[in-house]
């Protein structure tokens, strides 16, 4: 593994450079965030590791800096003086990791090679779409358009509960897509299936209305979050009145944070157009993309949903728990509902309790059904 070491002590240079290269990586040093964006600008790096407080341009400047240049690189982030502060920072940013110094070489190398292999995953999956862009694929994008009709045909909903922990109560349930499609049964197959075909609006429209259909199966004081592509907000049966807009007030519609809102044109009057129908917004994948907190700023929502990356293993995690702490709290000065997805054991359930987050949503309490499932309280 090629890997960048940024750090304005030469002591800390040494040590990491002589401890990693032992375990087998090959590392190069540099000894400001300066130069290492320089180096990261001519060569290939397979994960950056980089101090968080340095002279001149700061690590998270550095990381910022990192971003516009390459969506893909890893970048890990040491600090000898952890903060609430850079670690959200750090998440806004896209860091891959974030571990104050003391961190153990056993844990850190784990770290690195886990960023290798994401990175190589990315970089496979760049190269895959780089290369069906420059074929010609009429025949395979007929074949392909096929299965997709067949899809959208035969989609159906499934629901996973999001509950209120303090109450054991049922606060709503999100709607999942599914498809009895054979070759497009995986939600990622169907969304890069329309994507390449360029009728993701199509496959939105079919969501909301397969949602519609099955609201009557809900508990009647029970809402329903719905994921929207930043594309459904270009589309103007969203804003028609139909079976949706009838039950709006009991609608959550999902924005992904994954994705860029800077295609949407008159995004703050779409928006207001939406509320004025009665629906509320969540922000969804919070923590999860790079464009990070702006997504609040733009969308104001009465839900944030944070990504299951700062869930999983969070009881084990402290650095996780100030993050997550940190967010609960800010949102709930702006009288907005945390819901943390992605739970999985009673350990990080109670973990986010402390934190402040109420609303939990994950298989430790049920996994996605045809109907609303039973919650397991115990």
């Amino acid at each position: 593994m090629r890997l960048l070491l940024v750090d304005d002590s030469e002591f800390v240079r040494r040590a990491y450079r002589d401890g990693l290269t032992r375990r087998g990586f090959e590392v190069d040093l540099a000894a400001s965030a300066e130069e290492g964006l320089a180096r990261a600008q001519s060569e290939m790096y397979d994960v950056i590791l980089s101090d968080v407080h340095m002279g001149g341009m700061t690590g998270i400047e550095f990381l910022k800096s990192i971003r516009e240049l390459n969506l893909d690189v890893p970048v890990v982030l040491l600090t000898g003086d952890p903060s609430v502060e850079t670690a959200a920072q750090a998440v806004e940013y896209g860091a891959y990791r974030y571990f104050p110094k003391s961190v153990s070489l056993d844990v850190l190398e784990e770290a690195l090679h886990r960023a290798e292999r994401y990175h190589a995953m990315a970089r496979l999956k760049r190269s895959v779409l780089s290369s069906a862009a420059a074929l010609d694929w009429s025949g395979e994008r007929s074949a392909l358009e096929g299965r997709f009709q067949s899809a959208v045909n035969c989609l159906w909903v499934a629901f996973q509960p999001i509950v209120s922990w303090p109450n054991r109560h049922v606060h709503g349930y999100e709607v999942l897509v599914r498809s009895n499609e054979g070759t497009l049964k995986r939600p990622s197959e169907l969304f890069d299936a329309a994507e390449r075909l360029g009728r993701l609006v199509d496959l939105g429209r079919g969501i909301r209305a397969q949602a519609a259909s099955a609201m009557h199966i809900l508990p009647p004081d029970a809402r329903l979050f719905l994921n929207l592509h930043p594309v459904d907000l270009n589309d103007a049966t969203l804003y028609d009145e139909g079976p949706l807009t009838q039950v709006a007030s009991r609608i959550v519609l999902e924005i992904t944070e994954r994705a860029s809102l800077d295609s949407i044109p008159s995004l703050p009057q779409r928006l207001l157009d939406l509320r004025s129908q009665g629906f509320q917004l969540a922000v969804d994948d919070l923590g999860a993309g790079y464009a990070g907190l702006s997504s609040m700023a733009h969308i104001e929502p009465e839900y944030v949903k944070l990504d299951m990356s700062l869930v999983r293993g969070i009881d084990g995690t402290p650095t996780k728990q100030k993050v997550v702490s940190s967010m609960a709290h800010l949102c709930d000065d702006l009288g907005m509902h945390v819901v943390a997805e992605g739970i999985e054991t009673a350990a990080e359930r109670d973990a986010l309790r402390d934190t402040g987050c109420e609303l939990l949503q994950g298989y430790l309490f049920a996994k996605p059904e045809s109907r609303p499932p039973s919650v397991r309280w115990d």
